[in-house]
């Protein structure tokens, strides 16, 4: 290579690291503003995550705190007293809450704590459907037949996550009603219902012995 070709690549590569320099003086703060912008997402992402495990935490230990007490009306009054902070967390304190007021003899503090998660259009309809169903078994009678029979039509219809339940809910309804008939062949229907749980089943055979109609295993 001659003096002259070696100097022109000099100058070349002179020229090339002036560009560079000029352009990293130029837009060199985007690379940093990108660098500092990855880490602090990440960073508030821990943040977050670390905040939402503490809050749960935090959370959990009120709950266990109010459940350690003896009485069921302590249990509901401390559980009452337990702010949510979300509706997950409400929906668990409520059904919390109903369970201890239920336990403690108030169905009305128990049927009124059901009531705001079923009337609660935001939440899940699962959550919703399963305060009604709770709602007619603590109220039983007390509850107007017609609101009660509404209910438990709507969720026994066919699709129902608690179709079968609210259908055994029915069927205890008409033996009440001295429909014993009725009742009984409700029951059978459902003991032989795919959807029924092993556990509902043998729940029935127990009400269609005491009942004395013949079970399945007769």
């Amino acid at each position: 290579m001659s003096e002259t070709d070696s100097f022109i690549d000099e100058v070349t590569d002179e020229v090339r690291r002036d560009r560079l320099f000029a352009m990293f003086r130029k837009y060199g703060w985007i690379g940093i503003l990108a660098v500092l912008v990855i880490v602090g997402g990440a960073a508030w992402n821990e943040w977050q995550k670390a905040r939402a495990e503490a809050a749960a935490q935090a959370f959990g230990d009120k709950v266990a705190a109010a459940l350690a007490n003896n009485e069921p009306a302590a249990r509901e009054t401390a559980l009452t007293a337990i702010e949510a902070g979300g509706p997950g967390r409400a929906v668990i304190l409520a059904f919390l809450t109903s369970a201890e007021a239920e336990k403690a003899g108030d169905k009305d503090k128990a049927v009124a704590a059901l009531k705001a998660i079923a009337d609660n259009g935001g939440l899940s309809q699962t959550y919703r459907q399963l305060a009604e169903l709770k709602m007619v078994m603590i109220a039983g009678d007390s509850m107007d037949a017609g609101q009660r029979d509404k209910i438990l039509s709507s969720l026994a219809t066919p699709g129902g996550t608690y179709r079968t339940l609210a259908m055994e809910q029915q069927a205890l309804i008409m033996v009440d009603a001295g429909k014993v008939d009725d009742g009984v062949k409700l029951l059978s229907q459902i003991r032989e219902d795919a959807e029924a749980t092993q556990s509902q089943k043998a729940r029935i055979d127990q009400m269609l012995a005491a009942l004395g109609a013949a079970t399945a295993g007769d």
